[in-house]
């Protein structure tokens, strides 16, 4: 059995983009002013270091999430403002599955394991960058991977059936 096969999970679709700047309110005058994306939510965590606005585009089960993110400091890390286009996040339809499965693979995990995200969803992060025990990485890109609900498993398996 190749490893494609033994994957005990699938990459569904695009759940967002996350987009970084030390003026949350330029963000919003481009995406949700001049580009008429909804704002449908805020988001703000010191541990994380991030003041965001989230707005969508699309609906449904496909609909994708921008995240308009500024630091609650410059100052200190994560610099959520400092890569302008932040990270991506992936619907997967099993996370705990797909994270044992890319761990055993050599894939390495950002700290902080699986936890609640700002939409609400269970999530964790992909490191941007391999080491000696786990050499596969986003290479320079943090990656999302976020637990798809029921119903976004279920549109994606009747859209691709």
């Amino acid at each position: 059995m190749d490893k494609a096969r033994a994957r005990p999970f699938r990459v569904l679709g695009i759940q967002q983009i996350a987009i970084g700047g030390v003026s949350r309110e330029k963000l919003r005058t481009l995406w949700v002013e001049k580009l008429g994306l909804a704002l449908t939510g805020n988001f703000k965590s010191e541990r994380e270091n991030v003041d965001e606005d989230i707005c969508v585009i699309g609906s449904g089960p496909f609909k994708v999430e921008v995240d308009l993110m500024q630091p609650v400091d410059a100052e200190k890390k994560p610099a959520v403002h400092v890569t302008p286009l932040n990270h991506v996040g992936l619907w997967i339809d099993d996370l705990p599955g797909a994270v044992a499965w890319l761990t055993a693979n050599g894939v390495r995990f950002a700290p902080g394991g699986i936890r609640k995200g700002a939409a609400g969803f269970d999530i964790c992060f992909l490191h941007p960058k391999g080491n000696a025990e786990y050499p596969v990485s986003g290479e320079g890109v943090l990656i999302e991977l976020v637990q798809a609900p029921p119903e976004v498993i279920d549109a994606f398996a009747r859209f691709a059936g």
